[in-house]
């Protein structure tokens, strides 16, 4: 049976990032990825924004790795150059009614560690963005954007310099522990296979819980449920009037931040996502969106010309929380929460995780 040191189940971001983290001239690392292609499911289905970490709960992970995992990134970026732009954020309170939301927003970010807000007046506002309809805003200078996909192209030329191997089209279905480590099985172009590694990585995303399931000896109690929610975005043709990204107060009783305007290195504009739960994976997204899109696109940007919307792409976020509750946070759970040595499972690594995934990297490294 071939046998390797370190077994990274997905190469989405966090796998890669943690395929980065851990390999090793000397340590033999091997990442298995189901579909053809890296980054098939959420690590490529996003708006690539780096996020600041405004957002969550202060003292959660998600709050923590965000910002640890901004500046990790872009430094990364810079190093690696991978296309990136701390273009900033435009936080927008479209009346005076929402002007209350706006302040609690600044005083969560400050206690999470996010200390560079900028407070905008409407005349503030319109000179940054004249397009934008607000009584009032906050800049975030911190936030940017990213090309994801050069991103993941650049974790795993890390990797493999430090001898780390790739293979695709291969899907790890179960995993049971031994006296050296772990047995992985499952299939590769179809043909089953089998291998030893001393510890591993499940970093499976939408597909965590399903191999999590299929551990033998790990508690049922200790694996989350999954809620699968779609993000569909639209873009829109032409030039873009905007130069932030451009975020509307997040919305209450719905799982995402609203539909928001973010921009690609290219200067394409798009809007998205919304948030609708599912049963099953779908990455479709239906042009009769179109009309609910623009009403609310118009709160915040008037003159929208709604003609110019165009489907564009879906992504899946693998949530922990269901329709109605409250987030949830990450869960990064090694040895000491299950009990079984050698053996880290990333749960519900939704947004910010592109942000944080170097950070979610050295947390699953002091896990092992």
């Amino acid at each position: 049976m071939d046998s390797v040191d370190t077994l990274i189940i997905g190469a989405g971001a966090l796998g890669l990032a943690c395929a980065t983290r851990l390999a090793r001239p000397n340590r033999s690392t091997l990442i298995v990825e189901a579909e053809r292609l890296v980054g098939s499911h959420t690590s490529s289905r996003n708006s690539e924004v780096i996020h600041a970490g405004l957002y969550y709960p202060p003292g959660s992970l998600k709050a923590e790795l965000c910002l640890e995992g901004r500046e990790r990134l872009y430094a990364w970026c810079a190093e690696h150059r991978v296309g990136h732009r701390r273009l900033g954020k435009l936080l927008v309170a479209v009346s005076e009614a929402e002007r209350a939301n706006l302040e609690v927003l600044a005083t969560n970010a400050e206690a999470c560690g996010v200390h560079d807000l900028q407070a905008l007046t409407h005349a503030q506002l319109r000179r940054l963005e004249p397009a934008v309809h607000g009584a009032a805003a906050l800049l975030s200078p911190s936030t940017g954007i990213i090309d994801s996909h050069a991103y993941l192209q650049s974790l795993l030329a890390a990797a493999q310099q430090q001898g780390a191997q790739l293979v695709l089209d291969s899907r790890v279905e179960r995993l049971e522990p031994d006296a050296d480590g772990w047995v992985a099985r499952g299939s590769s172009a179809g043909e089953p296979f089998q291998l030893k590694a001393q510890c591993a990585v499940n970093a499976g995303g939408l597909f965590a819980q399903q191999l999590a399931q299929h551990t033998a000896g790990l508690p049922a109690s200790r694996i989350p449920r999954l809620h699968l929610c779609q993000g569909r975005y639209f873009g829109y043709r032409g030039r873009s009037p905007f130069n932030h990204l451009i975020y509307p107060m997040p919305e209450a009783n719905t799982a995402g931040l609203g539909i928001h305007a973010t921009l690609d290195l290219g200067g394409q504009l798009r809007f998205g996502p919304d948030t609708r739960y599912l049963e099953q994976i779908d990455y479709g997204v239906d042009e009769q969106l179109r009309d609910a899109f623009a009403a609310a696109i118009r709160r915040y940007f008037p003159d929208l010309d709604s003609t110019r919307l165009t489907p564009g792409y879906s992504g899946v976020r693998p949530k922990l929380s269901g329709p109605g509750e409250p987030p949830a946070d990450f869960v990064i759970q090694g040895p000491d929460a299950h009990g079984l040595a050698g053996l880290v499972n990333l749960y519900g690594i939704e947004s910010p995780g592109l942000t944080a995934s170097l950070a979610i990297a050295e947390r699953v490294a002091q896990s092992l």
